[in-house]
This record gives structure tokens, sequence and C-alpha cells, in this order.
């Protein structure tokens, strides 16, 4: 019965996890360290990405940049970026993360990335008349 009415509740919001839209992405510590993440996005595309990983407890998430090519919503203790439908380039957000690593509490910085995935390659028609 209850997952049926989060299934009428959230039905129509339908989210999609994008695992492949984040390029070898390694764990933050939480010890006042900095880590890059990259995104591969084409424009218009969406990537959701929870942020914990298995010894955390997150506290809090905040943005601390802001995308500038794209919208950026915090969802508990992770993210969903949308690419604009006329992104080109790169755009980019940092955000700061405040939790408990094992038994340490601490903050990280997690500066993110993001790109369009390289066009596909075409074959040339040239010569084929």
């Amino acid at each position: 019965m209850l997952a049926a009415a989060f299934a009428v509740l959230f039905g129509a919001a339908s989210a999609n996890a994008t695992p492949s839209c984040l390029r070898d992405h390694k764990a933050f510590k939480l010890a006042g360290d900095t880590i890059a993440w990259t995104m591969k996005l084409a424009p218009g595309a969406d990537c959701i990405l929870g942020l914990r990983w298995s010894t955390m407890q997150i506290y809090k998430v905040e943005v601390v940049e802001k995308p500038t090519s794209g919208e950026l919503v915090l969802v508990g203790p992770g993210f969903r970026y949308y690419a604009k439908p006329d992104f080109t380039g790169t755009d980019k957000f940092t955000l700061v993360v405040v939790g408990k690593n094992r038994h340490d509490e601490g903050k990280s910085t997690v500066e993110i990335t993001v790109s369009r995935p390289n066009p596909p390659v075409v074959a040339s028609a040239a010569g084929h008349e």
C-alpha cells in the first residue's frame, strides 16, 4: 500500500539514475580535502548523483559556486544537474559536503566540471554519389 502511494505521488516526476554521466570519480574523505570530478552531459540532459559513500553520514551539502550553463538542485545528500538545451562548452559548480566519515567529522569540497560528450564519428560520404 505504501509503495503504491509513493508511485502515485512521484510517478509523474520520474528520475532515472545516470551513473555514466560522472567519469572516474574518487571518494572524498570529509577531511578538509578538495576533489575534482568531471561529468559528460548532452544538451538538455540531466544527471542525478548521491554524495554519500558507505562509511559516511552527510549532515549538509552547500553550493559555494553555482553553474552558469545549467541548473543545480540539491536532493537530500546529493544533487541533480540539468544541462540547458543550448549547452555548449563547459560548466562548473562547487559543493561543500559536511558530515562524518567513520568516527571523524569534517568537510570536503567537490569541484565538478561538466562538458559535452564527444560527438559520434560519422563516416564521410565523399566520393560516393
